[in-house]
């Protein structure tokens, strides 16, 4: 049995890994060469704790007022974009309660689920990803956040994820020498971090090695249908027939849908990134800081600062205020840890597929039965990512699925 994976990131990539290692014939389809795609520059987070959905209560005013700030971490910019219109209504219509309470213990099986593969796969001749199991650390510097992050850590508790609520005096035990401006931090001990370029580099070598075809520079121009199935992808360099197609495209899966006559809402949210390879001072445990919405992640040996969520178009504009933003905000919470500003050059960005819902599209498709989405993860992309190509690989067979995916359902808008 073939198959043919649209998209190389890290769902593409597991999402093949997971269908060859069950007998599958797999060749993976991507529109440029894997170098630098959105799952190498992220935080390298695995994160149960993040199991509400980017659309929830609260971010819609929140929204507006960073609108204001050129330097804040979420950012919707105005464009005269049907898609994009249609998208914020939904999102507008799903930042509630009932999206979170309905989302959550998807999202936190689904995480769980990825966390098991990546100890089994960390165990795995070939990988060597720095996988490291020490949890997060939410830092909160305001009475409100700590309010905040104290309700979700008692859901989190609920949800049977171990999170406790410290005080700075039991961070300095965990983190001797920061130096720490803030309230307090919840421990998500349920959490864990790797480096994603080495993960994603020994993914493909392992999949290569056992036979799989990786083929670069290869964007869609068409997808031919016939009776209700997928007959044929055709690409500026050859055509491409398989039994299976697997559609895990990232920002550009609603592109690709649409040519298959299948309207999936999506828009890419940009994301920056900064690596520092030789940090002065490396944290132990990765952080998050909660009113800034600024990730940090010590990995093999680097520090990497991360943040912003800006809805747009795709697009390759660098908008330094933004960074500046990430930048500014480190020393807020810890004065002996800054970076400078960074060259242009040295600046990474990518696109994270947005759902209206903030919840990820997993599933056959209702249209065509031979075509299964994988996408739409947001900012968890790596952290979902093996769960997502287990799932995906158990969908094909027609085995029983480990977690549900109910709330995923690829044609939920339609």
């Amino acid at each position: 049995m073939k198959a043919v994976v649209v998209g190389g990131g890290i769902i593409g990539l597991c999402s093949a890994y997971y269908l060859q290692q069950s007998g599958w014939e797999v060749t993976v389809l991507d529109r440029d060469d894997l170098s630098d795609n959105c799952s190498f520059g992220n935080a390298g987070m695995i994160v149960p704790s993040h199991f509400t959905p980017l659309a929830s209560p609260g971010i819609i005013a929140q929204g507006i007022r960073w609108m204001f700030d050129s330097k804040s971490p979420f950012y919707v910019r105005p464009a005269l974009s049907l898609p994009l219109a249609k998208w914020g209504l939904q999102f507008i219509r799903h930042a509630n309660q009932k999206n979170v309470e309905q989302g959550a213990p998807y999202l936190r099986d689904l995480s769980l689920l990825s966390y098991h593969l990546y100890q089994e796969l960390a165990n795995q001749p070939g990988f060597q990803f720095a996988f490291e199991q020490k949890g997060i650390l939410m830092y909160f510097k305001t009475a409100r956040t700590e309010d905040e992050e104290s309700h979700l850590a008692v859901k989190a508790r609920s949800l049977g994820l171990d999170a406790e609520l410290i005080s700075p005096d039991q961070i300095k035990v965990l983190e001797p020498g920061l130096q720490m401006d803030i309230l307090g931090a919840v421990h998500y001990r349920c959490d864990a971090h790797l480096y994603p370029p080495a993960l994603m580099q020994q993914l493909m070598k392992t999949f290569i090695k056992k036979g799989g075809r990786i083929r670069t520079h290869c964007p869609i121009t068409h997808i031919q249908t016939q009776n209700s199935q997928i007959k044929k992808l055709s690409t500026d360099k050859e055509d491409f027939h398989a039994d299976l197609f697997v559609l895990s495209a990232g920002a550009w899966m609603s592109t690709l849908a649409k040519m298959a006559g299948i309207s999936i809402p999506l828009m890419p949210g940009k994301g920056y990134s900064i690596t520092e390879k030789n940090p002065a001072f490396k944290l132990n445990i990765p952080a998050i800081l909660c009113e800034a919405r600024v990730a940090i992640t010590p990995m093999n040996g680097y520090m990497r600062y991360g943040g912003t969520m800006e809805i747009a178009s795709v697009n390759n504009r660098i908008h330094r205020k933004r960074v500046e933003g990430i930048i500014e905000s480190i020393p807020k919470y810890f004065p002996n840890l800054s970076l400078k500003m960074p060259d242009t050059k040295d600046i990474w960005f990518g696109f994270r597929p947005c759902s209206p819902d903030g919840l990820p599209y997993i599933g056959f498709s209702r249209k065509l039965k031979n075509l299964i989405f994988a996408g739409g993860h947001s900012m968890m992309g790596l952290g979902l990512g093996p769960a997502t190509g287990r799932v995906v690989s158990d969908l094909a067979n027609g085995h029983p699925l480990p977690v549900g995916i109910d709330a995923f359902n690829p044609e939920r808008f339609s």
